[in-house]
Formats: structure tokens, sequence, C-alpha cells
């Protein structure tokens, strides 16, 4: 079952890419949403959440946002040290998410249920248990949270006829998913009596009540109310009737009630929030027909007119919570219409009279409970609708008697989000925060095997260089590949753009030397820069690293992580490359910025910069320079010579031609006939570049715990490790170059641990992967200069059963090394000597 799921997932994602396609150039945010949704999530989010036992809440679209809001607010307060996630699927409950739950530490688009993104997104954030919201149930989330030992809760839980019936045809996956679930927290009885009927554990299931009951964002103050009134131009004096959530085919009725009222009640006004702010301008044009004045919330004036509008349509996300504040009367649409309701707990909070048409079959329990306490009339048709209206006019006394059984109603029901708070606490409790820490769930004592979190990357590093194969497979490769069609053409029509001059590139007044790969993972820039950097330094030229700073904390135009006297950044808010380039670099400023011809701006008015290196640049087209080097790794060449995602190339490989030099890394663990290969392929595209070989050559282990007080610590040598059991971990783009090193020296490599380019490493991590050591009985751990970074300074400076080397390598030049240092010497010339303009 799970695997006709997935082939259906699938196809419909492939289906799906043209509308994706268009609507990432028409519809602004887009383009965010679906990478999001692709598992790029926003680095500066998963810092806050990753590895830090986050609670993570998924709420699918605004309904379930509003329910979600009090949940949030009373696990803040019953587990205050906890950061919490909450994720969506729509654009409006990402705004609304935004708006009214500020506690929460991130907010992110939910992935698409593939199973290598599901695995991908929840390795990468880690979280403590995962709370779903109402019945958002995602077969391959929830197969791989139970793979991974997350509990998970289904907080305000809610199971219609309708789900009922369509979940029945999935009972095979279901009772998987259902299985994952360790605690389902009902809305009442009935959807408790829903969900056991689909196969939940009856022990597991508990009535809580319902969370939107708790809800204060919609919360009112007087001076709140008074502005409402002036800015949307409403009389104080008249009757206002808001139509909160409606549908195509309600409008009809409620112009058609209120064509008589005004006639009787002149002053009233109608506020109308339709479901679908785009379907805005129909609804006014349909007003005209009724000769009602309509205008769009966002088109009202800002000074008040002599004459106010009938019809007030509101097109904005959000607001419709606090205007029902402002209302006498309320109707709740999708309710004349067979569309199910919505949600009438909001006007019921502001003790409001409510009216709703006889389809409110999505909400019986809040239904019933607000129509038996004599808050809620039911209404079957427009003449229905009129009569009710003009009753309630003419009798005030009734309009408040309904709205005081409504705040009654919402004051005896208040209590669910505490319930679920607590009910979370005590599963945390109860599974124990030991047993389930992430370190135990990644294994431990004499289980060997790999962290899960790199599952994903090892599936997909497999499936696009051809060792994987099957149904599943062949599809997924299938949608790699329109995805890698649709990113190439992306990357030509950027890079015409700028050739052509539409998109314009800049000069900076000093030398500019980049350096950059055609494809993803490592080829050596750190190192590389780190030595080119030291040479121009050498020869007395002021030089500055220019660093994206990828995965940074920092978030700002112009970030500087060292002025070469002093670094100000830490790893995490730096990102490992500029650190670790600050930190060996001294006498070299790092700056690190998205733009960087922003940066290169600063480096040069401010710290004098002769010289600029940009790090990681072959694809910023935005700022030119005299020299551009491209890495070519000896061992992974183009990777498998296709573009992302379906493979490792940033670019065709025709823009090979842009490059001034080639540099082939690690040549010294590559066979002379793929060098051979290598060089016959850069003819082929670009036959006037220079070609210069490098390799990275070891220089001695640092213990950890000496590497971290500078660059002056104590060495160890080589030797430290010939013929002894080694364990290396890494987090680099290219591991198996590393432990290649490792084997070269001596070491007997038993196993090797390997976690995505650029992890941040947790303290749990560090001590499985030093029980691990432990368990092989290995002589040592050994890293690298770019992950020790990225290592806890408690675990460093902790006591520890085996010693953790850091790895010192040095870059060095080998054929075409001279002519290297005449192109580097050439370009180090002072700037006026090259009439260079500044553009």
């Amino acid at each position: 079952m799970y695997l006709i799921y997935n082939i259906i997932a699938v196809l419909l994602v492939i289906l799906a890419l043209p509308v994706f396609f268009i609507r990432t150039i028409r519809e602004e945010g887009f383009a965010e949403r679906l990478k999001q949704s692709l598992g790029r999530l926003p680095e500066e989010t998963v810092a806050k959440v990753a590895g830090k036992d986050a609670i993570w809440l998924h709420a699918a679209s605004v309904g379930e946002i509003v329910a979600t809001s009090p949940v949030v607010k009373e696990i803040k307060q019953e587990l205050p040290g906890r950061p919490i996630l909450v994720s969506v699927v729509t654009a409006s409950g990402y705004d609304m998410a935004k708006r009214i739950i500020p506690e929460a530490d991130g907010i992110i688009y939910f992935p698409l249920d593939l199973p290598f993104l599901s695995r991908a997104v929840i390795s990468k954030i880690r979280p403590r248990v995962f709370l779903l919201v109402e019945t958002e149930l995602w077969p391959n989330f929830l197969k791989t949270a139970k793979v991974m030992k997350i509990p998970v809760i289904m907080v305000n839980g809610r199971i219609s006829e309708k789900s009922l019936n369509r979940y029945s045809y999935f009972r095979g996956v279901l009772k998987d998913m259902l299985g994952t679930i360790v605690q389902f927290c009902m809305q009442s009885p009935i959807d408790a009596e829903y969900i056991m009927k689909l196969g939940a554990d009856p022990r597991r299931v508990v009535v809580t009540g319902n969370t939107k009951f708790d809800q204060s964002y919609t919360t009112l103050s007087g001076e709140e109310k008074t502005a409402l009134y002036h800015t949307l131009h409403l009389r104080e004096s008249g009757s206002i009737i808001v139509a909160g959530s409606t549908h195509k085919g309600e409008e009809e009725a409620l112009f058609t009630a209120f064509s008589q009222i005004i006639a009787e009640f002149p002053d009233s006004q109608m506020v109308v929030a339709p479901r679908d702010i785009m379907r805005a301008e129909e609804i006014i044009e349909l007003a005209a027909d009724y000769d009602l004045q309509a205008v769009r919330r966002t088109r009202l004036p800002a000074d008040r007119p002599a004459v106010l509008p009938n019809i007030i349509i509101i097109d904005t996300i959000g607001e419709l919570g606090k205007i029902y504040g402002v209302a006498d009367i309320v109707y709740t649409g999708g309710s004349l219409v067979p569309r199910g309701g919505h949600n009438i707990l909001e006007p019921a909070a502001h003790g409001k009279p409510i009216l709703v048409g006889p389809h409110m079959f999505n909400f019986k329990t809040s239904y019933a409970m607000l129509s038996d306490g004599g808050a809620c009339l039911t209404v079957k048709d427009s003449a229905d609708l009129t009569a009710t209206i003009r009753s309630l006019l003419h009798n005030p006394e009734k309009i408040q008697e309904m709205g005081q059984a409504a705040l009654a109603i919402i004051s005896e029901n208040q209590g669910a989000s505490r319930k679920s708070a607590l009910l979370l606490k005590e599963v945390l409790e109860s599974s124990g925060e030991l047993a389930t820490s992430p370190a135990h769930r990644r294994g431990k004592g004499t289980d060997h095997k790999m962290p899960h979190r790199e599952a994903p990357q090892i599936y997909l590093y497999k499936l696009v260089h051809g060792e994987k194969h099957g149904l599943f497979a062949a599809v997924l490769l299938a949608v790699l590949r329109a995805m890698s069609v649709l990113y190439g053409l992306g990357v030509s029509i950027k890079l015409a753009f700028y050739r052509s001059g539409i998109l314009k590139s800049y000069r900076l007044p000093c030398k500019v030397i980049s350096l950059g790969n055609i494809t993803v993972g490592g080829t050596g820039k750190t190192p590389t820069a780190q030595r080119l950097a030291a040479i121009i330094r050498d020869m007395g030229h002021r030089v500055v690293i220019l660093n994206r700073g990828y995965r940074a904390s920092w978030k700002g135009e112009v970030g500087v992580v060292s002025d070469g006297r002093k670094i100000y950044m830490s790893a995490g808010e730096a990102g490992d490359e500029a650190y670790l380039l600050a930190k060996s670099l001294p006498g070299v400023p790092v700056i690190i910025g998205r733009n960087r011809y922003i940066t290169g701006e600063y480096a040069v008015n401010n710290l004098q910069a002769e010289i600029i290196i940009l790090d990681d640049a072959y694809q910023h087209w935005l700022l030119q320079r005299d020299l551009d080097i491209l890495l070519i790794d000896a061992l992974n060449v183009f990777g498998n010579n296709c573009l992302l995602p379906r493979g490792t190339l940033r670019e065709p490989l025709a823009n090979l031609n842009r490059a001034n030099a080639f540099l082939l890394t690690k040549v010294d663990q590559a066979t002379d006939e793929a060098k051979e290969t290598i060089r016959e392929t850069l003819a082929k595209y670009n036959n006037e570049a220079l070609i210069v070989e490098s390799t990275h050559t070891p220089q001695c282990f640092i213990e950890i715990a000496e590497w971290s007080k500078g660059v002056a610590s104590e060495h160890v040598p080589l030797t430290v490790i010939q013929d002894r059991s080694i364990l290396p971990f890494s987090a680099i783009g290219n591991p198996s170059s590393f432990e290649k090193t490792i084997t070269d020296l001596g070491g007997v490599v038993v196993d090797a641990v390997r976690y995505p380019d650029h992890h941040d490493y947790t303290m749990a991590e560090m001590q499985w992967i030093m029980q691990k050591a432990i368990d092989n009985q290995v002589a040592a751990l050994i890293t690298t200069d770019k992950d020790a970074v990225k290592i806890p300074s408690e675990f460093i400076h902790s006591e520890r059963s085996l010693p953790v080397y850091v790895l010192s390598i040095e870059v060095r030049f080998h054929d075409g090394c001279e002519k290297l240092m005449a192109m580097i010497n050439e370009v180090a010339k002072p700037y006026s000597e090259c009439g260079g303009n500044v553009k």
C-alpha cells in the first residue's frame, strides 16, 4: 500500500511541475513556499530548533492555526525551555501563524510527503515530539517518525463522517499511521468514537475538548474596537452584520436579505469576508446588481468619506477574528451551501449572536453546543435569513441574550489547550528524557548503524549515481530529471541576462580573484582560499576574503567575522567555512554576506582591501573579477554530468568556458587515467585556461582541545595512527577523500560516521560518536578542521576516554604552479597600473 501511495504521490508532483513553475513566476512568495516544501528550510529557523529537542506542531491552514495558537501558549507555560516549531501547508496558514503565534521559535512550510523528503527534514530538525493538529495524517512522515522513535500526539483531533468514509479505503496505511500516535486528544466523544473505528487503540484516546474555545488572539480592546470602526469606515450608531468565510452562492442570499434590511434600517452596514479573497472583485460586481455599494478593505481611503459604503469586502488574511468584535449579528459561511460550515467559536468568543445555514456537518459538536445553548440560530434560505436578521434588529434584548449565552458556553468549555499541554508533558515524562534522547534514538552500545540523519543523503547520492533500482527509484529519477530541466533553464536565462546587460554586474576599485566550482560538494575551496590568501598576504598586499556565510545564523548585508586582528563571530554565527578561514588566517579579514558587491565595497572602504578573494563565487555573476579559478575534484570530477537535482552540476559543462584557470584538487588520490580524462573534458570546453594540479597534504594531528586554543597548538605526528584502529567522522562534501587520507597515513578505518555537509554537531551526537568509538575499541577519533569548529565546546573540554584529533592539511600546487603564481602576481599589481575602470 505504501508503494502505491508513493507512486501516486510522485506522479502527482510530476504533473504539478508546470503549475509550480507558473506559480513561481506569477505568485509572490510561492518560490520560497515551494523551496521549503522540497526540504530547503531557512537556515536561521533550523538553527533555532535543530537538535534542541524542539516540540513540532503541524497545522495545515488557518483553521488549524487558530486551534494551535492557545496550545503553543500552554506548552510555553508548562515547558518554558523548549523551542517550538510550527509547520503549515498553505500560504494563508503561514501568514496567520506569523501573526497569532509569536511564541513559536520557527514557522515553516511542511515538506511534501515523499519518503526521502520526510526523512531529510525530520533528520535535520530532530524534534523531541511531533504534534499533529486535528487530522493531518501524512503516511511517509509518520512512518519516518516511528522509525526514528519520535513520539507523535494528535491534538484537537477531529474526524468528520466524510473523512471516516475516505480513510476507510486506506486501512492498510492507516493502521500503521495510527499505530505511530501515542496519544489521541480528541475534541468530542463523537470524534473519539470515529478515531477508534478507524483503528486507534482505545487506551490512547482521550476527550480533551476543542482548543478553539481557548483562543485569545481575537480579543479586542476598546482602543482596537474604535480603530476598527474608523479604518473600516463603520457607523458606531448603525447595525453591523458580519458575514464570515462566505462561499460562492451565499452572497446572493446575503445581499437579497441586506437590500431589505437597509430599507428598514438605513444606517446598517455589512462586512463580507469571503473564504477566497480572490473573489473580492466578483462580489463587488454582484453587490452592484443589488444596488449596493461595496468597497474592498484594501481600497478604503485613509480619510473617512462623507458617504460611507453599504458593504466592506475583507480582502486581507487574519483580520476576521477581530472584526467579529464590531458586529451586532454574525453569519458564518459555508453553511447555506453544502460546504460543512466554518468556525463559529470565534464570533462566540466575542459574545455575538450567530446565524448559520443548515450545512454545518464539519462542526457538529460546536454547532450543537451553541444551538442548544441558545447562542446560534439556523436559517434555511434567503427569506429565512432576512426574517431572522429583521427580528433580531427589532429585538436588541434577544441579541444581548444570545451573546451572553455564547460567552457562557465558551467559558464552560475552556481548558482543552491546557489539558493537551499536560498530556504532552506526561508523555515526555513517562517516556523518559534519557530513553528518547537524540543519542539514544540514533543507537548506542554495539549498535553500529549509521545515524538516521545520513540516510536521505546516502539514498539520493546512490540514486543519482545509478546505484538504486526499482519502480520507485525510476519514478523519483524522472521527477528529478524534470526538475533539472527547469533548473537548467533558469540558470541559462539568468546568465544570458547578465551577458546581455539586462542584469548589471559591478566592478570594485580593487583586484578580485574568484574561487569556485561547477558542482556541489567538497572540492577543497576553503583550504585553497586559505593557501592563496596566505600567499598574497605574504607578498605584502592587503587581502580580504569574502564568503557568503553559508548556514550562518547571523543575517545582514555585511558581517565582519574577522578584521585580521580579532575574530568577532562564533562558528554558528559566521558559518563553519568563514569561521575556519578567520581562525587560520591572522592578518586576513573575513567578511560574510550574500551580495559580494556590497561586502566588497565595505572591504575596500573600511578595511583598505587591495585584493579580494571570493570564496565559492563562480556563479556569483553580480561581481566582476580579474581572475576566475575553477576547482575540479580529481576524485569526484563532474559528478554524474547531470544538472541539479538529478545530478551534482550547478551549471552545464559548456560554462567551463568562463574560467581563467582550472585547479585540479587531490590529484595524488586520482589515477593517471582519471586526470587525463579531466584534462580532455576541460580542453573540449575551454582550451585556453591554465590547468594546475594540487594536493591536500597532511601536516600533523592536533588534539581538539589544543586545536581550539589557536594555531600555535601542540602538534601530534602523523605516525601516531600507524597500524592503529581509527574512527573518522565528518560533515563535508567529500568524506570518502578524507577517509582515504586516513588510510593512506597507515590508519585502519574500522568504521566511519558521516553527516550532511555543514552539519552542526550536538552534544548528544558527539557522545554517541564517542560511544561508538569505544565499542569499536579504536585508538582515536579523527575529524577535519571544518568539522572541529562545529563541535560543542563542552564536549571539546570534557573528560574523554579517547583522543579526538583534528587533521591539519596544507594545499600544495604542483604542475602549472609557476604559471599560476605569475597570474596572481599580475593581478596583484597596483590597480592603477592595469587601467581598470569602476562601473
